[in-house]
């Protein structure tokens, strides 16, 4: 994989049609982000009910001459119940038809032509992976896709699916809040690998600025002096504690704030100790290491 291809913090399109935002502020959104250092701009189909893409799309389609320095991942696998688009159950699509309709409805949407990572949203329990491979395979041959990957993929599922086609990252869910990945084995795949992973909610979907239950409270409780200790804000502390980790993942920020990018950005210079690291993980936990 091209050690470019990501950027080290990544810009979450998530929630971008709740910002708002016009045309002209859209591409000041993206330039601003750049102005940052963050290339990489995370999509799926699905986002902002299919209307996120159309969004990014018309910011490109006004300036063009960004797209050289942009790098766009999206997501593709999930059909949302809609009576509109005739899916009475919302349910999971791997099959070769629906992967390559969404490639291409993606492309035309975002204005581009090639996607530099598409990843298989949520495992597929009728996955063929050899055929899924062979649609891959194709869509790369035909320039439409430059590399693949997978989110929320157990590490069964991401090798089953890697022994028919290279894959490139697995974008995982972690925070201070949310331990799962330090002991499912995957992070341990992706140390084994190589493959550094996307991180999705690394602020616990702000769960860890407002969050009145038990742990979020314990956490924030440890946290926010430590952040003050360090003289940086909370969200640049979750951050750090992330990219300590040795798989060297890439967090992906949600928030439509350029100070919430900032936040991220920042923790990049942060020195997190051990102490420190193991510190946020016993308030998660509600026990000290074993």
């Amino acid at each position: 994989m091209d050690k470019t291809l990501l950027s080290p913090i990544v810009a979450g399109m998530w929630r971008m049609a709740e910002w708002n935002l016009d045309v002209p502020a859209r591409v000041r959104w993206i330039e601003q982000a750049l102005e940052l250092g963050i290339h990489t701009f995370d999509h799926a189909d699905i986002y902002g009910d299919h209307a996120v893409e159309t969004l990014f799309g018309e910011a490109l389609k006004a300036s063009p001459s960004l797209r050289a320095y942009l790098r766009i991942v999206t997501k593709c696998g999930i059909r949302l119940k809609s009576t509109q688009r005739g899916v009475a159950v919302q349910h999971y699509d791997t099959s070769p038809a629906y992967v390559r309709a969404q490639v291409e409805a993606s492309l035309r949407k975002l204005h581009v032509d090639q996607l530099d990572l598409v990843l298989i949203h949520r495992p597929d329990y009728l996955m063929d992976a050899e055929m899924l491979a062979g649609t891959f395979a194709a869509l790369t041959n035909e320039g439409k896709v430059a590399h693949w990957g997978v989110s929320n993929h157990t590490t069964s599922q991401f090798e089953l699916l890697q022994a028919h086609h290279p894959l490139v990252t697995n974008q995982i869910e972690l925070s201070p809040l949310h331990l799962d990945a330090l002991d499912d084995g995957t992070l341990d795949q992706a140390q084994r690998l190589g493959l550094r992973p996307m991180i999705w909610s690394p602020l616990g979907g702000g769960r860890l600025f407002t969050g009145e239950d038990e742990t979020a409270v314990r956490v924030r409780d440890v946290m926010q002096p430590m952040a003050e200790r360090l003289g940086v804000s909370l969200a640049t502390l979750a951050y750090a504690w992330m990219l300590r980790h040795p798989s060297r993942p890439h967090p992906i920020t949600g928030s439509g704030r350029i100070d919430g990018l900032r936040d991220a950005v920042a923790a990049l210079d942060v020195p997190l100790s051990t102490e420190d690291w193991y510190a946020i993980w016993t308030a998660s936990t509600g026990h000290p290491v074993p």
